[in-house]
């Protein structure tokens, strides 16, 4: 085989040990991690281990405070909080998870196309990125939903939708980069399709960069999707979900506290533990960062 047709991804194990590096190196990192994989071990678990069921109702135990009945107290119509939040990790999780997965292969092959082919198209297409931009990504996902309809795949795509012009700027420039590099010449000369070196040559050498932006924007879904619930949005009652809770809370945030500051914790522990995780992600794409500030 011709030694410049062999392109220059650095082999997997390299990879992994600069990521392992960088958590060492930003210990914070590892925290990160270890927090996301509790929550995400508790959502997929909740059918297990709520200590009661997350929609019945006991009229006679509503607003108790947190005992040891009810280690995070009740809410107006005596539903167990623990248990509801566990159950609404499922929810905001698989939504944010989702919307930003859909969001990031749209994204990256908008942004590796624009990239590549450069010219008209990739003015057009950045152009019309630069105006989904424009909204605030909360406004443009409540647009979304209310013209839709709040129902879980509505949401999914409503969040996506204001996810993907942020992976097509992000996919394009290191594309712009890679396309001039000589493994990707050397691929042209031998007659590699353009989808070839697209996908098999430029996408591996720039998903670090996704990657990180992956770990951010899934924490950003799921503060919009709390965001979405609390304003009514979100999906319908008695469904829990972290934002709804802390809507159905607010009326009584006076005197039951725990209505609010329960699922409003799990959102922060959750999009702290993505920031961390990303941060970690960054230092091992580029230590130059950590290094300049």
């Amino acid at each position: 085989m011709n030694a410049a047709s062999m392109p220059s991804t650095p082999p997997r194990r390299s990879a992994l040990r600069a990521i392992v590096r960088a958590f060492n190196t930003n210990k914070t990192s590892w925290v990160g991690l270890g927090l996301f994989m509790f929550v995400a071990l508790m959502a997929m678990l909740a059918p297990w281990i709520s200590p009661h069921d997350p929609i019945e109702q006991d009229i006679l135990s509503k607003l108790q405070g947190p005992s040891s009945t009810y280690w995070f107290g009740t809410d107006y119509f005596g539903r167990d909080i623990l248990s509801r939040i566990l159950h609404g990790a499922q929810y905001s999780l698989f939504i944010g998870l989702t919307a930003t997965i859909f969001a990031m292969v749209v994204g990256s092959f908008i942004g590796i196309l624009a990239g590549y082919f450069g010219g008209r198209f990739d003015l057009l297409v950045m152009q019309t990125m630069d105006i989904l931009l424009a909204f605030p990504s909360l406004i443009l996902g409540l647009i979304i939903v209310a013209m839709l309809g709040p129902s879980l795949g509505n949401i999914i795509i409503a969040i996506a939708l204001t996810t993907i012009p942020s992976f097509a700027r992000v996919a394009r420039a290191p594309t712009i980069s890679v396309k001039e590099r000589e493994f990707v010449e050397a691929g042209r000369a031998l007659g590699y399709s353009d989808a070839r070196l697209m996908f098999g040559h430029i996408l591996p050498n720039i998903l670090p960069e996704i990657l990180v932006m992956f770990s951010l924007w899934t924490a950003s879904a799921i503060r919009i999707e709390a965001s979405l619930a609390f304003i009514g949005l979100g999906l319908k009652p008695p469904t829990p979900t972290w934002g709804g809770m802390i809507r159905e809370g607010f009326e009584n945030i006076l005197d039951s506290y725990w209505l609010v500051l329960m699922p409003g914790l799990a959102i922060l522990i959750v999009v702290f533990a993505l920031n961390l995780l990303g941060d970690g992600l960054r230092d091992a794409i580029d230590p130059k960062l950590k290094d300049e500030q």
